[in-house]
């Protein structure tokens, strides 16, 4: 549910929406989300002083009601 939700979020973000892809792994800390974008979409993803991804992070917790959950943007 949070990879779907946070796919649907970072697909109204950038211009390549066809190359969003959200990787999902357990680890022992938590769950991690790694977003995957294009390379010319990454500076949207990321924004002006990582405003954007902390944005994405802080939305991500919200929706994960307590669970441990990292999202990290993937440099391909």
């Amino acid at each position: 549910m949070l990879a779907a939700a946070l796919e649907h979020i970072v697909t109204s973000i950038v211009d390549a929406d066809d190359e969003v892809r959200i990787v999902e792994t357990s680890t022992p800390r938590g769950e991690v989300l790694e977003v995957h974008v294009s390379a010319d979409d990454r500076g949207r993803v990321i924004g002006r002083g990582g405003r954007t991804a902390k944005a994405l992070r802080t939305l991500v917790s919200a929706l994960a009601d307590g669970r441990r959950v990292r999202v990290d943007v993937a440099d391909d």
